[in-house]
């Protein structure tokens, strides 16, 4: 982990590397700022992004590292808007209601890729004339306070007894009481005046007071004076003390702090150091390191990272009275979240919105929407931002299934049923504009969204008009119950068979019947005749006969009943009733016609998207349900949510809908339902995902970049505005100057931004456009101002050799050449080579020429390419020279002729010549190296000699030498050397010296240890060692043994041997490591042993005694 950087000694500057500074402030804030406490501060500054390729980056940032972007809320806001005509950025910076905390030095700092600038400012908060001296403990809240943060208050005994001393005792002046105090009273004089932040106000009193810097004797290096970590990293405090035995002790906020997995201290020498694990906001503190009477102060920053919304929020399409629920989730618990309606902050206290926070979870609750509540909602934190829109409409409640008028038999059951659209609504049932009361017989049911009466065995007097009227709506629904009587007429014995039906109540024609899917169908059909008839009801060929089941038949005196229990659409068709008797036969036929909700509609896509809204269309559904269609309802949703929203509420007619005010870059998913007069359709198939998203605003800055007889190049810059879409490419266009018709210049997307159009006709004038693609479609074009003739202009030739081939160039041999000469004219010259007057060999030299350049290349450089070379560019009878000299260098040839020259003491001249082959460039010097004919070994006398003579000194007498001589140059020494043709012989005088006899020295002894190992008491978990010294020839082996047991290669002992000192070391003893040791040391003459015993105690605290 990095270790923290300390906060004044952060750099003032930007980051070091490719960023420049630059001037793009137009505006900047004034040097000097005086606010008045309680009162908003503005600061502006603006800047030009004309020459800026992409939008700059600013950051305000208080002192040297405090990033005020982090703090954004209710009482710091910040703001940008642009400019597009000046292409100026303003951002502003307000202080709402300042406090004296807010004093201090800023800066603003303003960064676009390869340029930055910044602005340093001073503001310095001044308390209002009218304020009473109690108003100072405003000055006490913290300057890094976050929004949460609100103003003081204390209990209501500090109030009361706050009054009684500014009414009996004269003001003191808190600043004046704390320059005073001894700082052991500080806490006390804190909650004596209802100081809550005591270390905002020490902070701001150490710059009031200036203190001489006094001198410690116990520190050499004090702590830093504050220190800044991002939340959950390591920090190490770090200081250095004169004693190095000395026992320090370290301080939070005055309380002493024991070590512990959290907090790790450790003395290393002179140096104490504290290190903080994973810390947290608790951590924020000051810091003390305590010696005896001396202390150090310093203070620590956790900054805390960006908290990012990991799931945005959804839009609502809901009624007046329903329940809004805007959720998010943050990617840390215990963030602080902002919520806005529109650009008002919402507060806990209002009575209309409650927030619930449940981890990573936040929700803004709205119980019973309204009218006024329709707008956008935000949601804001230190690193991200999401908004839902919320629409809510009137109530409306539909009829999604009318009551049926009924025709029944005396003790018969009637049941009335009707369907609403909203299932909490109530309601009440009328007859003849009496209301109904339940009774054993009348019953009344609400489930969902339908509403029943039900009336058991029918008298003549439930006969009338019944109406449902729901509750808090201008609507009531009606039906009519018929009550059939059976009229007995006489008849003749022999009267033929006759069906009387009832063309009342269902029938909406004479021989048609109408019924909704899944209702009972009961027809009670009177038959007439004598003797009595035989009844045969039939479905086209097929004759029912069935008396139980779903559709069956029941027979009763003078009656006969045709049921139809849940009807479906299988049993719409023809139906027959024919009865006989011996006096004849009658037949009647009935249409029963089944009608239901209608199928889902079909196939729902997207046609095309916009920047917020999206075409929709749909297939009407394959059956109408047997009714007209009434329209449609839509809904859409973000995808991934499990949350539709409504689009409308009111029945939509056509089958194409355009969904608007969604937002750019998100994915939504869209729905249909179809509505005819029994009800409304199951969902449609969710459509394919789409995103709204807008072509590109138009290319920038289109200028012609190059002409010639047939082409035009053209260079532009990217939109200003690209989007979510992203950009694919660009297409090209042109056309003469009076035509209508733009012709494609590109046949695929151009993804750079510039473009060569050819096949241009010469000497017109040419208009031409740009225009940016994206998955949306294509942007506005970028027309240039004027139409081009296209016709190339000559341009003489002229060659630009670049600086360091105006002057030798040097290569060694081997080495890749790759000269690129660049050059220009128009139209396109002719570039030759030639070398020493001739033209190159294309075998040896490899050569390209462009339309701007020439580029000479060869692989391998070898002595021959060396020469002077000449670029020719002719343009008809225009032409430019420019010559190069490459010389291609390797490593010399040996020097010739070397000789020793004369030889006088302990000294021997040399000569020699220089080498055939210097290399093809200048000898640098030789390295002259001498040996003993005796031993052969080379000795270097001299090196980078530059004459071709030298003096080797300092020969050793009596003895022969020779020599040899090694050429350099520019490449290196040569790989062969030239060997003296004759040798100096160092002639020895006239001494001779008596060598005394040499008498071996025997040297052999046993092993004797020479200092014993001595007993020693540590302390468990403290590392030691115990050691001992030895004597022997040959080499003894050593060996080490606990409690007369050797010790193996164990990895808590390690045993060393140096030049006979002997070291075991024992890391971390417990107390089972301690006993008798000893070390025995054993050769082929004997051996000797030597022990210790070694004492384990266990560490004390001295606290605790």
């Amino acid at each position: 982990m990095p270790e923290p950087v300390p906060a004044d000694t952060a750099e003032e500057g930007p980051e070091s590397g490719s960023t420049q500074l630059s001037g793009l402030f137009v505006e900047k804030p004034p040097p000097s700022i005086t606010a008045v406490t309680g009162m908003d501060l503005i600061i502006i500054a603006k800047v030009d992004s004309t020459t800026l390729t992409r939008k700059p980056t600013m950051k305000w940032l208080k002192g040297k590292w405090l990033d005020l972007g982090s703090k954004a809320g209710k009482h710091m806001q910040f703001k940008e808007t642009y400019d597009r005509n000046t292409k100026i950025y303003t951002y502003e910076m307000k202080i709402i209601k300042a406090v004296a905390g807010d004093s201090g030095g800023y800066r603003c700092e303003v960064t676009a890729k390869d340029k930055c600038d910044s602005s340093t400012f001073e503001i310095s908060v001044e308390a209002a004339q009218q304020e009473a001296q109690a108003d100072i403990f405003s000055a006490f809240k913290r300057a890094d306070a976050g929004e949460d943060d609100g103003d003081l208050d204390f209990s209501a005994l500090l109030k009361a007894a706050k009054k009684k001393k500014v009414k009996e005792e004269p003001q003191i002046d808190v600043w004046e009481l704390l320059k005073s105090a001894h700082p052991s009273e500080y806490e006390k004089i804190a909650f004596e005046y209802g100081i809550t932040d005591l270390r905002g106000m020490l902070k701001r009193l150490k710059k009031m007071k200036v203190v001489e810097p006094k001198h410690s004797e116990a520190f050499l290096k004090k702590l830093e004076s504050c220190y800044s970590v991002e939340k959950g990293k390591k920090i190490v405090l770090r200081c250095e003390v004169m004693d190095p035995d000395v026992q320090v002790k370290w301080l939070k906020n005055g309380q002493e702090i024991k070590p512990s997995a959290k907090y790790i201290m450790e003395s290393l020498g002179n140096v104490r150091t504290l290190t903080l694990n994973r810390t947290t906001l608790a951590d924020d503190a000051a810091y003390e390191c305590v010696v005896g009477e001396d202390k150090c102060f310093t203070e620590v920053f956790i900054k805390e990272p960006p908290v990012t919304i990991t799931k945005l929020m959804d839009d609502y399409h809901v009624v007046v009275g329903e329940r809004v629920e805007f959720e998010i989730e943050v990617s840390e618990e215990g963030a602080h979240v902002m919520w806005y309606f529109e650009d008002i902050e919402l507060q806990k206290d209002s009575p209309n919105y409650r927030f619930k926070k449940d981890g990573k979870k936040h929700t803004l609750i709205i119980q019973e929407a309204t009218l006024a509540e329709i707008g956008m909602y935000h949601a804001w934190t230190n690193g991200g931002h999401t908004k839902g829109e919320l629409e809510v409409e009137e109530k409306q409640l539909e009829v999604l299934q009318d009551i049926a008028d009924l025709t029944v038999k005396a003790t018969d059951q009637a049941l009335f049923k009707c369907e609403v659209s909203d299932e909490k609504v109530t309601g009440k049932w009328f007859k003849d504009g009496v209301e109904v009361l339940p009774s054993e017989r009348i019953k009344m049911t609400h489930i969902g969204r339908f509403h029943r009466l039900l009336i058991d065995d029918v008298k003549p007097e439930d006969a009338g008009d019944y109406t449902f009227v729901p509750n808090g709506y201008a609507l009531s629904i009606s039906a009519k119950l018929n009550f059939l009587e059976i009229k007995v007429d006489y008849v003749p014995r022999q009267d033929p068979p006759k069906i009387h039906l009832d063309t009342t109540g269902n029938m909406v024609s004479q021989n048609t019947i109408i019924v909704v899917a899944g209702n009972k169908l009961r027809l009670d059909v009177e038959i007439t005749g004598e003797p009595a008839p035989t009844v045969v009801w039939s479905k086209g060929d097929k004759v029912i006969k069935d008396t139980e089941g779903r559709v069956r038949v029941e027979a009763r005196k003078d009656l006969s009943c045709f049921v139809i229990e849940g009807a479906e659409r299988e049993d719409e068709g023809n139906y027959t009733i024919c009865v006989t008797n011996p006096a004849g036969e009658d037949k009647a036929m009935l249409f029963v016609k089944i009608v239901d909700v209608p199928d889902p509609p079909q196939n729902v896509r997207c046609l095309s998207v916009g920047e917020d809204c999206a075409s929709m269309i749909w297939d009407p559904p394959v059956f109408d349900g047997g009714a007209p269609l009434k329209g449609y309802l839509m809904e859409r949703k973000k995808k991934g949510s499990s949350r539709w929203t409504k689009l409308n509420f009111d029945v939509y007619e056509s089958n194409a809908y355009e969904a608007k005010r969604m937002i750019e870059g998100v994915m939504y998913e869209m729905r249909v339902f179809a509505i005819n007069s029994i009800g409304m359709s199951q969902p449609s198939l969710t459509s394919k995902p789409f995103m709204p998203i807008a072509p590109t605003s138009e290319p920038i800055r289109l200028t012609v970049h190059d002409v010639t007889d047939s082409t035009c190049t053209l260079k532009w810059l990217a939109p200003e505005k690209i989007g979510a879409g992203g950009m694919d490419g660009y297409v090209i266009e042109y056309c003469k100057e009076g035509d209508t018709e733009w012709v494609v210049a590109n046949q695929e997307l151009c993804e750079r931004q510039g473009y060569v159009v050819r096949g241009l006709p010469v000497g017109e004038k040419i208009n031409f456009r740009v225009k940016a693609v994206n998955i949306a479609g294509q942007s506005p074009p970028a027309v240039l101002s004027q139409p081009v003739t296209i016709r190339e202009i000559m341009e003489y030739p002229k060659i630009r050799l670049p600086r360091e081939l105006r002057t030798k160039y040097i290569r060694r041999v081997g080495e890749k050449i790759n000269l690129t000469i660049p050059f220009q004219g128009k139209p396109r010259p002719v570039a030759t080579w030639y070398k020493d007057g001739e033209p190159i060999d294309p075998k040896m030299v490899n050569v390209r020429n462009s339309n701007v350049d020439s580029i000479l290349f060869i692989r391998e450089a070898e002595r021959e390419h060396s020469g002077t070379y000449e670029l020719v560019l002719q343009i008809e009878n225009m032409e430019d020279r420019a010559a190069i000299v490459l010389r291609i260098v390797d490593k010399p040839g040996p020097p010739v002729k070397l000789r020793v020259t004369d030889v006088w003491g302990f000294n021997a001249a040399l000569e020699w010549e220089p080498p055939k082959d210097d290399g093809n460039c200048d000898i640098t010097g030789y390295t002259i190296q001498k040996a003993d004919m005796k031993t052969k070994e080379w000795f270097t006398v001299y090196d980078h000699n530059r004459r071709t003579n030298c003096t080797a000194s300092d020969l050793v007498m009596g003895n022969e030498y020779m020599f040899r001589v090694f050429s350099e140059n520019l490449c290196g020494q040569s790989d062969d050397a030239c060997l003296s043709k004759n040798t100096a012989v160092i002639a020895k005088t006239d001494l001779e010296h008596k060598r005394s006899p040499y008498k071996e020295k025997e040297i052999t002894c046993v092993p004797k240890f020479t200092q014993p190992l001595v007993d020693r008491s540590v302390v468990a978990g403290y590392s030691t060692a115990i050691s001992c010294a030895v004597k022997g020839f040959p080499k003894p082996k050593i060996v080490w043994m606990k409690n007369k047991m050797i010790i193996s290669e164990d990895p808590k002992y390690l045993m060393r041997n140096y030049q006979g000192v002997l070291t075991l070391n024992i890391r971390k003893p417990g107390t089972f490591d301690g006993g008798k040791y000893s070390c025995v040391a054993v050769n082929e003459l004997g051996k000797d042993e030597v022990e210790c015993k070694l004492d384990v105690r266990l560490a004390t605290d001295p606290d605790k005694k």
